[in-house]
Protein backbone atom coordinates (compact mmCIF):
# COMPACT_ATOMS: atom_id res chain seq x y z
CA UNK A 1 0.00 0.00 0.00
CA UNK A 2 1.41 3.42 -1.15
CA UNK A 3 2.24 5.58 1.93
CA UNK A 4 0.18 8.74 2.65
CA UNK A 5 0.69 11.86 3.09
CA UNK A 6 -1.90 14.45 4.17
CA UNK A 7 -0.59 17.97 3.90
CA UNK A 8 -2.70 21.53 5.12
CA UNK A 9 -2.46 25.09 4.16
CA UNK A 10 -4.38 27.37 6.23
CA UNK A 11 -7.54 28.47 4.98
CA UNK A 12 -8.00 31.92 2.93
CA UNK A 13 -9.65 34.41 4.89
CA UNK A 14 -12.41 35.29 2.88
CA UNK A 15 -12.61 39.37 3.45
CA UNK A 16 -11.18 40.14 1.11
CA UNK A 17 -8.86 38.62 -2.51
CA UNK A 18 -5.30 37.63 -1.38
CA UNK A 19 -2.64 38.82 -2.38
CA UNK A 20 0.77 37.02 -3.51
CA UNK A 21 1.84 37.09 -0.09
CA UNK A 22 -1.07 35.01 0.71
CA UNK A 23 -1.33 33.08 -2.28
CA UNK A 24 2.84 32.34 -1.58
CA UNK A 25 1.87 29.42 0.89
CA UNK A 26 -0.55 27.50 -1.83
CA UNK A 27 1.94 27.57 -4.03
CA UNK A 28 4.79 25.88 -1.37
CA UNK A 29 2.26 23.62 -0.49
CA UNK A 30 1.57 23.12 -4.07
CA UNK A 31 5.36 22.22 -4.69
CA UNK A 32 5.85 19.68 -1.60
CA UNK A 33 2.84 17.67 -2.74
CA UNK A 34 3.86 17.44 -6.90
CA UNK A 35 7.11 16.23 -5.09
CA UNK A 36 5.64 13.92 -2.71
CA UNK A 37 3.06 12.19 -5.20
CA UNK A 38 5.52 11.69 -8.08
CA UNK A 39 7.66 10.36 -4.94
CA UNK A 40 5.19 7.46 -4.59
CA UNK A 41 2.81 8.63 -1.87
CA UNK A 42 -1.38 8.71 -1.90
CA UNK A 43 -1.51 12.12 -1.06
CA UNK A 44 -4.12 14.34 -0.12
CA UNK A 45 -3.89 18.21 -0.32
CA UNK A 46 -6.55 20.45 1.23
CA UNK A 47 -6.95 24.01 1.38
CA UNK A 48 -10.05 26.26 0.89
CA UNK A 49 -11.65 29.34 2.32
CA UNK A 50 -12.36 30.67 6.30
CA UNK A 51 -15.64 32.52 5.71
CA UNK A 52 -17.22 33.68 8.95
CA UNK A 53 -16.44 36.29 11.44
CA UNK A 54 -17.35 40.05 12.20
CA UNK A 55 -14.90 41.42 9.59
CA UNK A 56 -16.69 39.47 6.44
CA UNK A 57 -20.02 40.35 8.17
CA UNK A 58 -18.94 44.39 8.19
CA UNK A 59 -17.86 44.22 4.56
CA UNK A 60 -20.57 42.24 3.14
CA UNK A 61 -22.76 45.50 4.85
CA UNK A 62 -20.41 47.77 3.22
CA UNK A 63 -20.88 46.22 0.21
CA UNK A 64 -24.07 46.16 0.55
CA UNK A 65 -24.51 42.41 0.11
CA UNK A 66 -25.77 39.17 2.19
CA UNK A 67 -22.36 37.77 4.10
CA UNK A 68 -22.85 34.74 1.78
CA UNK A 69 -23.01 36.42 -1.58
CA UNK A 70 -19.87 37.80 -0.20
CA UNK A 71 -18.15 35.09 0.77
CA UNK A 72 -19.15 32.90 -2.50
CA UNK A 73 -17.62 35.64 -4.48
CA UNK A 74 -14.42 35.67 -2.49
CA UNK A 75 -14.15 32.08 -2.65
CA UNK A 76 -14.36 31.77 -6.49
CA UNK A 77 -11.94 34.45 -7.04
CA UNK A 78 -9.56 32.42 -4.59
CA UNK A 79 -10.38 29.02 -6.39
CA UNK A 80 -9.65 30.96 -9.75
CA UNK A 81 -6.53 32.37 -8.74
CA UNK A 82 -5.40 29.03 -7.75
CA UNK A 83 -6.50 27.64 -10.89
CA UNK A 84 -4.33 30.20 -12.90
CA UNK A 85 -1.24 29.70 -10.10
CA UNK A 86 -1.61 25.40 -11.20
CA UNK A 87 -2.44 24.71 -7.72
CA UNK A 88 -2.83 20.86 -7.58
CA UNK A 89 -5.57 20.56 -4.31
CA UNK A 90 -7.38 17.42 -3.92
CA UNK A 91 -9.90 19.36 -1.63
CA UNK A 92 -11.23 22.86 -1.19
CA UNK A 93 -13.57 23.17 2.27
CA UNK A 94 -15.20 25.92 2.68
CA UNK A 95 -16.37 27.05 6.43
CA UNK A 96 -19.70 27.83 5.12
CA UNK A 97 -20.34 23.86 3.89
CA UNK A 98 -22.84 22.15 5.96
CA UNK A 99 -21.09 18.99 6.69
CA UNK A 100 -18.19 21.31 7.88
CA UNK A 101 -20.88 23.66 10.29
CA UNK A 102 -22.65 20.24 11.65
CA UNK A 103 -19.39 18.93 12.78
CA UNK A 104 -17.85 22.32 14.21
CA UNK A 105 -21.73 22.24 16.34
CA UNK A 106 -21.12 18.62 17.27
CA UNK A 107 -17.37 19.64 18.33
CA UNK A 108 -18.44 22.47 20.20
CA UNK A 109 -21.13 20.49 22.64
CA UNK A 110 -19.25 17.57 23.08
CA UNK A 111 -16.27 19.98 24.46
CA UNK A 112 -19.38 21.54 26.72
CA UNK A 113 -20.71 18.08 27.44
CA UNK A 114 -17.34 17.00 29.06
CA UNK A 115 -16.46 19.71 30.90
CA UNK A 116 -13.84 21.56 28.50
CA UNK A 117 -15.82 24.62 27.85
CA UNK A 118 -18.24 26.69 30.17
CA UNK A 119 -19.99 29.52 30.26
CA UNK A 120 -18.65 32.81 31.35
CA UNK A 121 -18.10 36.74 30.98
CA UNK A 122 -15.61 38.21 28.53
CA UNK A 123 -14.47 42.08 29.38
CA UNK A 124 -11.47 43.27 27.11
CA UNK A 125 -9.95 45.36 23.94
CA UNK A 126 -10.91 42.96 20.82
CA UNK A 127 -9.27 43.59 17.58
CA UNK A 128 -11.47 43.14 14.54
CA UNK A 129 -9.08 43.12 11.89
CA UNK A 130 -7.37 40.14 13.80
CA UNK A 131 -10.55 38.91 15.38
CA UNK A 132 -8.91 37.97 18.32
CA UNK A 133 -9.17 39.86 21.84
CA UNK A 134 -5.59 41.70 22.46
CA UNK A 135 -3.64 42.64 25.64
CA UNK A 136 -3.48 46.31 27.06
CA UNK A 137 0.14 46.09 26.17
CA UNK A 138 -0.09 45.16 22.76
CA UNK A 139 -2.10 48.50 22.13
CA UNK A 140 0.26 51.33 21.08
CA UNK A 141 -1.02 54.77 20.13
CA UNK A 142 -4.32 53.39 20.38
CA UNK A 143 -3.64 50.93 17.82
CA UNK A 144 -3.36 47.13 17.63
CA UNK A 145 -0.65 44.88 16.28
CA UNK A 146 -2.45 45.30 12.99
CA UNK A 147 -3.33 49.01 12.87
CA UNK A 148 -6.87 49.00 14.11
CA UNK A 149 -8.34 50.54 16.67
CA UNK A 150 -9.52 47.95 18.93
CA UNK A 151 -12.99 47.83 20.61
CA UNK A 152 -13.57 47.73 24.87
CA UNK A 153 -15.60 44.54 24.32
CA UNK A 154 -17.83 43.08 27.20
CA UNK A 155 -20.35 40.19 26.42
CA UNK A 156 -21.50 36.73 27.68
CA UNK A 157 -18.81 34.05 26.00
CA UNK A 158 -18.06 30.19 26.56
CA UNK A 159 -14.57 29.65 27.16
CA UNK A 160 -12.42 26.71 26.67
CA UNK A 161 -10.05 25.40 29.41
CA UNK A 162 -6.35 25.62 28.43
CA UNK A 163 -4.41 24.74 31.50
CA UNK A 164 -5.51 20.91 32.21
CA UNK A 165 -3.50 20.27 28.86
CA UNK A 166 -0.67 22.44 29.08
CA UNK A 167 1.76 20.17 30.97
CA UNK A 168 0.96 17.34 28.30
CA UNK A 169 1.44 19.85 25.17
CA UNK A 170 5.01 21.28 26.37
CA UNK A 171 5.60 17.35 27.11
CA UNK A 172 4.76 16.77 23.73
CA UNK A 173 6.73 19.25 22.06
CA UNK A 174 9.79 18.67 24.07
CA UNK A 175 9.51 14.78 23.05
CA UNK A 176 8.80 15.72 19.18
CA UNK A 177 10.65 19.01 18.24
CA UNK A 178 9.57 18.39 14.68
CA UNK A 179 6.27 19.30 15.76
CA UNK A 180 6.85 23.12 15.08
CA UNK A 181 9.01 24.07 12.67
CA UNK A 182 11.51 25.76 11.80
CA UNK A 183 13.15 25.70 15.55
CA UNK A 184 12.76 29.22 15.80
CA UNK A 185 9.50 29.30 16.26
CA UNK A 186 8.94 26.57 18.22
CA UNK A 187 11.40 28.74 20.90
CA UNK A 188 8.95 31.64 20.92
CA UNK A 189 6.08 29.33 21.54
CA UNK A 190 7.68 27.59 24.34
CA UNK A 191 8.89 30.99 25.48
CA UNK A 192 5.84 33.41 24.69
CA UNK A 193 3.20 30.97 25.52
CA UNK A 194 4.08 27.92 27.49
CA UNK A 195 5.97 28.57 30.20
CA UNK A 196 3.29 31.14 31.70
CA UNK A 197 0.07 29.48 32.53
CA UNK A 198 -2.53 29.80 29.71
CA UNK A 199 -5.59 31.50 29.96
CA UNK A 200 -8.73 30.10 29.18
CA UNK A 201 -9.56 31.27 25.74
CA UNK A 202 -12.77 32.84 24.87
CA UNK A 203 -14.85 30.53 22.49
CA UNK A 204 -17.86 32.38 21.36
CA UNK A 205 -18.94 36.05 20.71
CA UNK A 206 -22.61 37.25 20.52
CA UNK A 207 -22.06 40.69 18.97
CA UNK A 208 -22.33 39.41 15.27
CA UNK A 209 -24.39 36.77 13.87
CA UNK A 210 -22.31 35.33 10.99
CA UNK A 211 -20.73 32.31 12.08
CA UNK A 212 -21.79 29.07 13.32
CA UNK A 213 -24.43 28.72 16.00
CA UNK A 214 -23.73 27.12 18.95
CA UNK A 215 -26.62 24.60 18.93
CA UNK A 216 -28.24 24.51 22.38
CA UNK A 217 -27.59 27.95 23.23
CA UNK A 218 -28.66 30.01 19.57
CA UNK A 219 -27.86 33.64 21.01
CA UNK A 220 -23.99 32.79 20.73
CA UNK A 221 -21.58 31.90 17.52
CA UNK A 222 -18.99 29.43 17.42
CA UNK A 223 -15.34 31.64 17.34
CA UNK A 224 -13.58 31.51 14.17
CA UNK A 225 -10.73 29.90 15.77
CA UNK A 226 -12.48 26.84 16.37
CA UNK A 227 -14.54 26.58 13.61
CA UNK A 228 -11.93 27.26 10.89
CA UNK A 229 -9.03 25.07 12.72
CA UNK A 230 -11.56 22.09 12.98
CA UNK A 231 -11.68 21.99 8.94
CA UNK A 232 -8.38 20.09 8.92
CA UNK A 233 -10.58 16.95 10.16
CA UNK A 234 -14.40 17.96 9.26
CA UNK A 235 -12.64 17.90 5.77
CA UNK A 236 -11.45 14.40 6.10
CA UNK A 237 -15.59 13.72 7.12
CA UNK A 238 -15.12 13.93 10.91
CA UNK A 239 -17.70 13.84 13.49
CA UNK A 240 -17.34 13.61 16.85
CA UNK A 241 -20.58 11.62 17.30
CA UNK A 242 -20.10 8.98 14.59
CA UNK A 243 -17.51 6.21 13.55
CA UNK A 244 -14.05 7.46 12.07
CA UNK A 245 -14.37 7.90 8.02
CA UNK A 246 -12.13 6.05 5.95
CA UNK A 247 -10.97 9.51 4.88
CA UNK A 248 -9.94 10.00 9.06
CA UNK A 249 -8.61 6.33 9.22
CA UNK A 250 -6.60 6.84 6.28
CA UNK A 251 -4.68 10.59 6.39
CA UNK A 252 -5.10 11.38 10.12
CA UNK A 253 -3.04 12.68 11.87
CA UNK A 254 -1.90 14.97 9.19
CA UNK A 255 1.79 15.08 8.17
CA UNK A 256 1.77 18.99 7.23
CA UNK A 257 0.12 21.72 8.63
CA UNK A 258 1.27 24.84 6.71
CA UNK A 259 0.80 28.04 7.99
CA UNK A 260 1.98 31.54 7.98
CA UNK A 261 4.08 32.25 11.30
CA UNK A 262 1.76 34.62 12.50
CA UNK A 263 -1.01 32.58 13.17
CA UNK A 264 1.61 29.94 14.53
CA UNK A 265 0.45 30.25 18.21
CA UNK A 266 -3.43 28.67 17.40
CA UNK A 267 -2.05 26.48 15.42
CA UNK A 268 0.59 25.24 18.14
CA UNK A 269 -1.08 25.91 21.31
CA UNK A 270 -5.70 26.05 20.71
CA UNK A 271 -5.61 23.63 17.94
CA UNK A 272 -3.60 20.77 19.74
CA UNK A 273 -5.54 21.54 22.79
CA UNK A 274 -8.56 21.03 20.79
CA UNK A 275 -7.20 17.89 19.49
CA UNK A 276 -6.45 16.30 23.08
CA UNK A 277 -9.81 17.19 24.37
CA UNK A 278 -11.16 15.27 21.62
CA UNK A 279 -8.72 12.32 22.41
CA UNK A 280 -7.51 12.61 18.75
CA UNK A 281 -3.91 12.47 17.61
CA UNK A 282 -2.22 15.47 17.13
CA UNK A 283 -0.73 16.56 13.18
CA UNK A 284 3.01 15.37 12.92
CA UNK A 285 4.22 18.75 12.45
CA UNK A 286 3.21 22.49 12.23
CA UNK A 287 5.53 24.56 9.56
CA UNK A 288 5.52 28.35 10.29
CA UNK A 289 6.89 29.69 6.88
CA UNK A 290 7.92 33.17 6.37
CA UNK A 291 6.36 36.28 5.00
CA UNK A 292 6.80 38.04 1.57
CA UNK A 293 8.13 41.18 2.02
CA UNK A 294 8.02 44.29 -0.62
CA UNK A 295 11.19 46.19 -0.66
CA UNK A 296 11.63 44.88 2.83
CA UNK A 297 8.63 46.13 3.75
CA UNK A 298 5.24 43.98 5.06
CA UNK A 299 2.65 43.84 2.42
CA UNK A 300 0.05 46.67 3.07
CA UNK A 301 -2.67 48.40 0.89
CA UNK A 302 -2.62 51.63 3.43
CA UNK A 303 1.28 51.91 2.02
CA UNK A 304 0.17 51.02 -1.63
CA UNK A 305 2.27 48.15 -1.71
CA UNK A 306 0.70 45.31 -2.48
CA UNK A 307 1.42 42.76 -5.71
CA UNK A 308 -1.48 40.95 -6.56
CA UNK A 309 -0.82 37.18 -8.19
CA UNK A 310 -3.07 38.59 -11.48
CA UNK A 311 -0.92 41.25 -12.20
CA UNK A 312 2.28 38.96 -11.30
CA UNK A 313 1.36 36.01 -14.14
CA UNK A 314 0.06 38.99 -16.47
CA UNK A 315 3.92 40.79 -16.53
CA UNK A 316 6.38 37.51 -16.03
CA UNK A 317 3.72 34.08 -16.57
CA UNK A 318 2.75 31.40 -13.90
CA UNK A 319 6.48 29.50 -14.07
CA UNK A 320 8.40 32.85 -13.36
CA UNK A 321 6.12 33.77 -10.56
CA UNK A 322 6.47 29.84 -8.94
CA UNK A 323 10.19 29.82 -9.37
CA UNK A 324 10.52 33.11 -7.74
CA UNK A 325 8.93 32.60 -4.36
CA UNK A 326 9.74 28.98 -4.07
CA UNK A 327 13.73 29.67 -4.70
CA UNK A 328 13.95 33.26 -3.10
CA UNK A 329 11.75 32.81 -0.03
CA UNK A 330 14.09 31.47 2.57
CA UNK A 331 13.30 28.52 4.89
CA UNK A 332 13.11 30.32 8.12
CA UNK A 333 13.56 34.33 7.45
CA UNK A 334 11.05 36.65 5.53
CA UNK A 335 12.14 37.25 1.94
CA UNK A 336 11.59 40.17 -0.38
CA UNK A 337 10.02 40.20 -3.87
CA UNK A 338 10.03 44.01 -6.15
CA UNK A 339 9.89 44.00 -9.58
CA UNK A 340 13.67 44.08 -10.36
CA UNK A 341 14.22 41.24 -8.34
CA UNK A 342 11.81 39.30 -10.43
CA UNK A 343 13.49 40.09 -13.89
CA UNK A 344 16.70 39.39 -12.47
CA UNK A 345 15.88 35.94 -11.35
CA UNK A 346 14.34 35.44 -14.40
CA UNK A 347 16.93 36.50 -16.56
CA UNK A 348 20.45 34.52 -14.40
CA UNK A 349 18.09 31.44 -13.84
CA UNK A 350 15.09 30.68 -15.79
CA UNK A 351 16.49 32.50 -19.29
CA UNK A 352 20.04 32.18 -19.24
CA UNK A 353 20.45 29.01 -17.31
CA UNK A 354 17.96 26.29 -18.12
CA UNK A 355 16.42 28.08 -21.16
CA UNK A 356 19.66 28.88 -22.83
CA UNK A 357 20.35 25.02 -21.93
CA UNK A 358 17.94 23.11 -23.21
CA UNK A 359 17.93 26.10 -26.51
CA UNK A 360 21.43 25.66 -26.98
CA UNK A 361 21.59 21.92 -27.07
CA UNK A 362 18.87 21.76 -29.33
CA UNK A 363 20.00 23.57 -31.58
CA UNK A 364 23.69 22.14 -31.47
CA UNK A 365 22.20 18.50 -32.19
CA UNK A 366 20.33 20.67 -35.68
CA UNK A 367 23.82 22.60 -36.39
CA UNK A 368 26.36 19.05 -36.54
CA UNK A 369 23.62 15.97 -36.36
CA UNK A 370 20.74 17.51 -38.79
CA UNK A 371 18.93 17.12 -35.00
CA UNK A 372 19.52 13.47 -34.45
CA UNK A 373 20.58 12.14 -31.04
CA UNK A 374 22.54 9.01 -31.16
CA UNK A 375 22.71 7.17 -27.50
CA UNK A 376 26.39 7.62 -27.53
CA UNK A 377 28.14 6.52 -24.25
CA UNK A 378 32.10 6.54 -24.16
CA UNK A 379 34.52 6.40 -21.00
CA UNK A 380 33.62 10.38 -19.66
CA UNK A 381 36.54 12.21 -21.85
CA UNK A 382 35.98 15.61 -19.83
CA UNK A 383 36.77 16.00 -16.04
CA UNK A 384 33.19 16.83 -16.15
CA UNK A 385 31.03 13.95 -15.17
CA UNK A 386 27.02 14.87 -16.09
CA UNK A 387 26.10 11.16 -15.82
CA UNK A 388 27.42 11.47 -11.99
CA UNK A 389 26.07 14.97 -11.66
CA UNK A 390 22.66 14.10 -12.55
CA UNK A 391 21.89 10.59 -10.61
CA UNK A 392 22.87 13.08 -7.92
CA UNK A 393 19.66 15.22 -8.40
CA UNK A 394 16.64 12.88 -7.04
CA UNK A 395 18.68 12.10 -3.63
CA UNK A 396 19.21 15.47 -3.31
CA UNK A 397 16.18 16.88 -3.70
CA UNK A 398 14.46 14.53 -1.72
CA UNK A 399 16.69 15.32 1.17
CA UNK A 400 15.95 19.03 0.63
CA UNK A 401 11.97 18.31 0.36
CA UNK A 402 11.85 16.03 3.31
CA UNK A 403 13.12 18.96 5.31
CA UNK A 404 10.75 21.46 3.69
CA UNK A 405 14.06 23.15 2.40
CA UNK A 406 11.95 24.08 -1.17
CA UNK A 407 14.13 26.71 -2.31
CA UNK A 408 17.25 24.36 -1.77
CA UNK A 409 15.84 21.73 -3.82
CA UNK A 410 15.20 23.89 -6.61
CA UNK A 411 18.77 25.20 -6.74
CA UNK A 412 20.05 21.52 -6.72
CA UNK A 413 18.19 21.60 -10.67
CA UNK A 414 19.46 25.06 -11.27
CA UNK A 415 22.99 24.09 -10.04
CA UNK A 416 22.80 21.03 -12.95
CA UNK A 417 21.75 23.05 -15.41
CA UNK A 418 24.50 25.27 -14.37
CA UNK A 419 26.93 22.42 -14.97
CA UNK A 420 25.46 21.70 -17.96
CA UNK A 421 26.39 24.97 -19.57
CA UNK A 422 30.17 24.78 -17.98
CA UNK A 423 30.24 21.51 -19.89
CA UNK A 424 28.99 22.83 -23.52
CA UNK A 425 32.48 25.63 -22.82
CA UNK A 426 34.71 22.95 -21.76
CA UNK A 427 33.75 20.28 -24.68
CA UNK A 428 33.26 23.32 -27.27
CA UNK A 429 31.21 20.67 -29.84
CA UNK A 430 31.79 23.71 -32.56
CA UNK A 431 35.51 21.86 -32.33
CA UNK A 432 34.41 18.23 -31.86
CA UNK A 433 32.12 19.05 -35.24
CA UNK A 434 35.64 20.03 -37.47
CA UNK A 435 37.46 17.17 -36.57
CA UNK A 436 35.85 13.90 -38.45
CA UNK A 437 38.10 11.50 -36.05
CA UNK A 438 36.30 13.07 -33.10
CA UNK A 439 32.40 12.34 -34.43
CA UNK A 440 31.78 9.88 -31.43
CA UNK A 441 32.87 12.39 -29.33
CA UNK A 442 30.42 14.82 -30.13
CA UNK A 443 27.61 12.31 -30.44
CA UNK A 444 28.63 11.54 -26.79
CA UNK A 445 28.42 15.02 -25.35
CA UNK A 446 24.97 15.92 -27.47
CA UNK A 447 23.83 12.41 -25.92
CA UNK A 448 25.05 13.41 -22.35
CA UNK A 449 23.12 16.85 -22.59
CA UNK A 450 20.15 15.80 -23.63
CA UNK A 451 19.91 13.21 -21.16
CA UNK A 452 20.91 15.76 -18.07
CA UNK A 453 18.01 17.69 -19.51
CA UNK A 454 16.11 15.12 -19.46
CA UNK A 455 16.46 14.43 -15.94
CA UNK A 456 15.94 18.70 -15.25
CA UNK A 457 12.22 18.31 -16.69
CA UNK A 458 11.63 15.62 -14.01
CA UNK A 459 13.29 17.04 -11.56
CA UNK A 460 11.14 20.37 -12.10
CA UNK A 461 7.58 19.18 -12.49
CA UNK A 462 6.88 20.20 -8.92
CA UNK A 463 7.79 23.50 -8.97
CA UNK A 464 7.10 24.96 -12.61
CA UNK A 465 5.13 22.19 -14.11
CA UNK A 466 4.21 23.85 -17.31
CA UNK A 467 8.00 24.05 -18.08
CA UNK A 468 8.94 20.86 -17.16
CA UNK A 469 6.09 19.44 -19.97
CA UNK A 470 7.15 21.88 -22.47
CA UNK A 471 11.04 20.73 -21.99
CA UNK A 472 9.93 17.61 -22.21
CA UNK A 473 7.71 18.40 -25.49
CA UNK A 474 10.94 19.40 -27.05
CA UNK A 475 13.13 16.83 -26.33
CA UNK A 476 10.82 14.09 -27.18
CA UNK A 477 10.18 12.62 -23.67
CA UNK A 478 6.69 10.70 -21.94
CA UNK A 479 8.28 8.96 -19.11
CA UNK A 480 8.47 11.87 -16.52
CA UNK A 481 8.09 9.46 -13.62
CA UNK A 482 10.52 9.75 -11.03
CA UNK A 483 12.02 5.86 -11.26
CA UNK A 484 13.15 7.22 -14.89
CA UNK A 485 15.73 9.78 -13.28
CA UNK A 486 17.47 6.67 -11.32
CA UNK A 487 19.17 5.30 -14.31
CA UNK A 488 21.25 7.54 -16.85
CA UNK A 489 20.92 6.58 -20.31
CA UNK A 490 17.39 6.27 -20.95
CA UNK A 491 16.56 8.24 -23.26
CA UNK A 492 15.58 6.50 -26.91
CA UNK A 493 18.19 7.32 -29.91
CA UNK A 494 15.95 9.71 -31.77
CA UNK A 495 15.54 13.44 -33.92
CA UNK A 496 14.41 16.21 -32.23
CA UNK A 497 12.14 19.01 -33.60
CA UNK A 498 13.12 22.78 -33.44
CA UNK A 499 13.50 24.17 -30.02
CA UNK A 500 11.29 27.04 -28.86
CA UNK A 501 12.07 29.82 -26.35
CA UNK A 502 11.19 28.92 -22.66
CA UNK A 503 11.75 32.22 -20.66
CA UNK A 504 11.81 35.48 -21.93
CA UNK A 505 14.66 37.43 -21.28
CA UNK A 506 13.87 40.79 -20.17
CA UNK A 507 15.50 44.55 -20.68
CA UNK A 508 15.11 45.34 -16.59
CA UNK A 509 14.44 49.17 -17.64
CA UNK A 510 12.29 48.42 -20.45
CA UNK A 511 10.37 46.00 -18.33
CA UNK A 512 9.33 48.34 -15.35
CA UNK A 513 8.30 51.00 -17.51
CA UNK A 514 6.02 48.70 -19.28
CA UNK A 515 4.66 47.83 -15.44
CA UNK A 516 4.12 51.20 -14.83
CA UNK A 517 2.69 52.29 -17.85
CA UNK A 518 -0.31 49.76 -17.41
CA UNK A 519 -0.06 50.34 -13.58
CA UNK A 520 -1.19 54.23 -14.34
CA UNK A 521 -3.54 53.47 -17.14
Amino acid sequence: MNKTYYLTTAIAYASAIPHIGNVYEAILADAIVRFKRLDGYDVFFQTGTDEHGQKIENKAKNNELSPKTYVDHISSEIKRIYRKVNISYDQFVRTTDERHIKSVQAIFKKLYDQGDIYLGEYEGWYSIAEEAFILEKDIIDGKGPNGDVPVWTKEAAYFLKLAPYQERLLKHIEEHPEFIEPESRRNEMIQNFLKEPLPDLSVSRTSFSWGVPVEFDKGHIVYVWIDALSNYITGLNYHPDQENSLEFNKYWPADVHLIGKDILRFHTIYWPIILMALGLELPKQVFGHPWILVNKGKMSKSVGNVMYTDDLVRYFGVDVVRYYVLHEIPFAQDGNITYELLIERNNSDLANTIGNLVNRTIGMAHKYREGLIKKTILTEPYELSLSEKSLELLPLIRKHMDELKVADALEEIVKLARFANKYIDVSEPWVLFKNLEKKAVLEHVLYHLIETIRFIAVALQPFIPDTAINIAKQIGVTDLSFESITKFGNYEEQTLGKASVLFERFDASKKIEEILKDQNE
